[in-house]
């Protein structure tokens, strides 16, 4: 009877030391990020990205460390890696029309804004920025 206590009690120990440290790395990640030390910041998300594949946020904020270190490849990447994960997340739609428009990929910002279009809810004024933006670019 004891013995089967004792593994219960180191089972559930385990349990929820997991589950700290998942929250613990974003949470880390993000405190850094907001002091502007982004390579720290990179390896928390990273690591919380291991223990939660799907943490869309992670990967929302890495594509933000990736921008701040003009690293475009890389901030693509993540943007698409959220978009794969929530088709609705806003800030990954506009973050990646923005850089669609940057890279002089009109047709393809234009496509992402129209999605934003449709769905936003909390980025509809830099939409409309963002489409003003785009058409003014693509006459020229």
């Amino acid at each position: 009877m004891k013995k089967i206590f004792f593994n219960t009690s180191i089972i559930f120990f385990l349990m929820v030391s997991y589950s700290f440290a998942k929250t613990d790395y974003f949470d880390e990640g993000v405190n850094l990020f907001n002091k502007k030390k982004f390579e720290e910041a990179q390896f928390k998300f990273e690591q919380d990205i291991v223990f939660n594949p799907k943490s869309e946020l992670s990967y929302l904020y890495l594509s933000k460390i990736f921008n701040k270190l003009n690293k475009q490849n890389l901030e693509e990447q993540n943007l698409n890696t959220v978009m794969l994960l929530n088709p609705n997340n806003e800030e990954a739609i506009y973050s990646l029309a923005k850089l669609k428009l940057a890279s002089s990929d009109y047709e393809k910002s234009k496509e992402l804004n129209d999605r934003l279009t449709k769905i936003c809810v909390k980025f509809c004024s830099q939409n409309n920025k963002l489409k003003v933006e785009i058409e003014n670019l693509s006459k020229k």
